[in-house]
């Protein structure tokens, strides 16, 4: 990993540019900004994708793999903190002196003077971001916008709008969130995560008292979360609006009901609004209040605001149906926190009707999975009827001996509640044996595991319903 040094200057001319890790979601949506800007792109990432395939359609040079002359006639280089040191391109741009610079600061420039939302939390920032970026477009506006996954109804997690009004999901992993010139800061949340950077609970409470200090006009902050609360008795700004079922938030929502739509109300001051929206969740019932919240600080009404924000139809990798196979249903979601797994099983406990949930889990990095397992093992133990536990998808950390999927499986009470398998294969057709009609599979992890579900639905296919059956009477 490398960390980003945000004292490197950004030039003012960016001219052609040359992004290492082009494929990822943030990545992609800032490549595409600099294309709508007219600005030259070029860009590498180890493998193909549709981000990729993309990208070379809007005019961007894509190359799969990485290496020194990919960079080209580049002026200058953006990168993520997810590559190493050793990253060939990164490497040689340095040693030609160009700007080499981190997505965060890209993103800043790209900024530039507008009146900017950032959206900042341990989870729920993809979310929310795509309730508020769908919810301004509904109410007639027009907001340039980046995200980190994709918006459904938009089919794109970035793109340049006409208005002022700039919407950013604003990354607090390695403190980039601090860079941004803030206008109304939403905190979704503060679960203690990413303590690799911060070193601390504390230090990761103090960033976003700073994150939220700094705001310009307005902070938007959770009333129910436990960090958020701590992080709220830190600050002094004038202008901060509450949200949640808290009796002391300021925008409240009340009366959740999980069967089928999600229905709530959501009231500030004297004036209440009934709500129902498209995705599954409690947790979505009060991310769209934060939403609600934002949209109030921007000067909207309450009503307009709920009835915009229900229009939200959700974002790619939450709880997304891939396909059906032998009436088993195969989602997959971006879940790779305790808190986030239990949100997302518990939105699909709420559907699921009486088939079971079958999460396959493949932890996110050797430090959060040192860190959490147990907490990982108990609310996969809790929520899901049964859970294949795959090995740790390591992203931009080194291997940690003796911290393996199986370090989470361990720590599971019955051990028949969980499988751990290293190999895809062997856990897709072991899946399918489990599986029965009616029953959600559910993928879980911001790392590939995506890509084992087409195995999962091959082995589905391939596996009769009765061997199926008769694997789970002799489980049980």
């Amino acid at each position: 990993m490398i960390r980003p040094d945000l004292s490197l200057p950004i030039p003012e001319n960016i001219g052609a540019a040359h992004f290492i890790g082009i494929g990822g979601s943030g990545m992609s949506g800032l490549a595409r900004m600099f294309l709508d800007r007219g600005i030259r792109v070029s860009g590498s990432d180890r493998a193909d994708s549709t981000a990729l395939q993309d990208l070379a359609a809007h005019g961007a040079t894509v190359f799969i793999g990485h290496d020194a002359a990919n960079l080209g006639d580049a002026d200058t280089v953006i990168h993520t903190g997810a590559i190493w040191p050793e990253n060939p391109e990164f490497v040689v741009a340095k040693e030609r002196g160009m700007p080499v610079i981190h997505r965060s600061q890209a993103l800043n420039w790209l900024i530039g003077g507008h009146r900017l939302v950032s959206v900042a939390g341990a989870h729920g920032k993809t979310t929310s971001t795509g309730m508020i970026v769908t919810a301004l477009r509904a109410l007639g506006e027009d907001p340039t916008f980046v995200n980190g996954g994709v918006i459904a109804q938009l089919g794109v997690s970035s793109a340049t709008g006409s208005d002022d009004l700039f919407v950013i999901e604003a990354d607090e992993s390695d403190g980039t969130f601090l860079l941004y010139d803030t206008s109304v800061a939403l905190i979704t949340n503060v679960d203690p995560d990413h303590l690799d950077h911060y070193g601390s609970d504390e230090a990761f409470v103090d960033a976003f008292a700073t994150f939220a200090n700094r705001a310009r006009e307005a902070v938007v902050i959770s009333a129910d979360d436990a960090g958020a609360r701590t992080v709220a008795e830190r600050l002094t700004h004038p202008h901060i609006l509450t949200f949640g079922e808290s009796d002391a938030a300021d925008v409240r929502v009340t009366g959740i009901r999980t069967e089928g739509p999600v229905s709530f109300t959501i009231s500030h001051g004297d004036v209440a609004v009934q709500a129902q929206l498209a995705v599954p969740g409690a947790h979505n019932a009060v991310n769209a209040t934060g939403a609600v919240a934002v949209l109030l600080t921007l000067g909207h009404e309450l009503e307009p605001a709920v009835r915009a924000v229900e229009g939200f139809e959700g974002t790619v990798r939450r709880f997304e149906l891939h396909g059906i196979e032998r009436g088993v249903s195969v989602f997959d979601d971006y879940a790779h926190h305790p808190t986030e797994v239990a949100a997302a099983l518990e939105a699909a406990r709420t559907v699921v009707g009486d088939g079971r949930i079958i999460a396959i889990q493949q932890p996110h990095t050797y430090s959060r999975t040192q860190q959490m397992y147990r907490e990982f093992a108990e609310v996969l133990e809790s929520h899901a009827d049964h859970t294949v536990m795959l090995d740790v998808y390591g992203a931009r950390e080194d291997p940690v001996p003796g911290v393996t999927g199986e370090l989470v499986s361990d720590a599971f009470a019955d051990p028949g509640h969980v499988h751990y398998v290293a190999d895809w294969q062997q856990a897709a057709d072991y899946t399918a044996t489990v599986a029965r009609d009616g029953d959600y599979v559910i993928t879980l992890g911001c790392g590939n595991v995506y890509q084992i579900i087409p195995q999962v639905l091959d082995a589905l296919s391939r596996t009769p319903a009765a061997a199926s059956a008769a694997a789970d009477e002799a489980a049980e």
